[in-house]
């Protein structure tokens, strides 16, 4: 009996110093669709002050979802990062996160930056805000002409409007966004109108369609706020030179306010570091974290108490921000899709 007895002791002699070691773990796997270098001094100062190692995956939105989805309950994942309420609606849709409670999320992110609380918590957090705004060419386009998203699709501006593909999620949002607004009839008439104004077929990312704004090829166009500021800041020469003919206007200052969209996310949802990925979270919502967000990319802070401390991002002025929540208009994703593709939105 004790011969069969000392193998067993043996063997749990030397699990026993294992599982204490992956329960002490200091590591952070970190899925992240958010591809700024500027990031990685966010990332350096949570491994600095915890000791928690992150390791990172970052590829686009498709890549990341398609991995989840093939590792299935083995993933290894603890934390996702997306950005755009479209993509976080389909992580939380495909029930690739898991809620939690926090006392410093709920209390420093607002309410209309995170996914519905069902009474075990929220599954997702916003950690950083951009806003869809209105540039125009200067010399062909009067900013009063082109103040509002709705004014984009009016007959004055045939031939003038310049936006990325109908497919991506910024304008997925952003037609989310009208869609619970004003209805799906007035945003399938808005879409038509953005078609039969076009000046060229959507095409390229945000930074194309600024700079075809300064050369003249577009006369309007609608970008994320901080590929703007970028090219603000830029010292290259042709870009400064470029944006002395680029305006900008906040579109619906004056009446429903600006289309506002988040970069954020949420713990896995077989995270195997939880209480790691829960601290990476709380620490995105710092101070410090939120700094990082507005002078790195270029972000308004979600935290209302942290200024942006960015001298160009402040340049733009104060703005209104519609009264829309990022779970609305992550909810209508799919009838966005469906009126963008019934009008040839390409």
């Amino acid at each position: 009996m004790k011969q069969r007895l000392v193998p067993a002791l043996v063997a749990l002699t030397l699990a026993a110093p294992l599982a204490f070691a992956q329960a002490e773990e200091k590591v952070l796997n970190l899925y992240s669709a958010r591809h700024y270098q500027t990031d990685e001094q966010l990332y350096g100062e949570f491994t600095r002050q915890t000791g928690i190692k992150i390791n990172r995956i970052e590829a686009n939105d498709a890549a990341l979802f398609e991995r989840l989805k093939n590792e299935g309950k083995n993933s290894p994942a603890d934390v996702i990062i997306m950005v755009d309420a479209a993509r976080i609606w389909r992580a939380e849709n495909d029930g690739f996160f898991q809620p939690v409670k926090s006392a410093v999320l709920d209390q420093r992110i607002p309410a209309n930056l995170r996914g519905k609380d069902e009474g075990q918590g929220s599954p997702w957090y916003g950690f950083s805000k951009r806003a869809r705004v209105i540039v125009y060419n200067k010399a062909t386009v009067k900013p009063e002409d082109v103040a509002t998203y709705e004014a984009l699709a009016d007959p004055r501006n045939k031939g003038k409007v310049c936006t990325r593909s109908g497919s991506h999620p910024y304008n997925l949002s952003l037609v989310g966004s009208l869609i619970e607004r004003n209805g799906e009839k007035a945003a399938e008439e808005w879409a038509k109108g953005m078609v039969a104004n076009f000046a060229r077929p959507p095409r390229g990312g945000d930074t194309d369609q600024i700079k075809g704004v300064a050369t003249g090829e577009c006369g309007v166009a609608i970008t994320n706020s901080y590929y703007y500021v970028r090219l603000l800041r830029s010292t290259k020469p042709e870009e400064v030179e470029l944006m002395k003919n680029v305006g900008f206007v906040w579109p619906n200052a004056a009446t429903t306010g600006t289309h506002f969209n988040i970069g954020g996310g949420g713990v896995a949802a077989h995270a195997p570091h939880r209480e790691n990925a829960i601290k990476f979270l709380e620490y995105l919502a710092s101070d410090e974290a939120q700094h990082y967000f507005a002078d790195g990319n270029n972000e308004w802070p979600v935290v209302a108490s942290v200024p942006a401390k960015n001298p160009t991002l402040d340049s733009l002025g104060t703005y209104k921000i519609e009264n829309v929540s990022v779970a609305a208009i992550g909810k209508n994703q799919i009838a966005a899709q469906r009126i963008l593709d019934r009008v040839g939105y390409k």
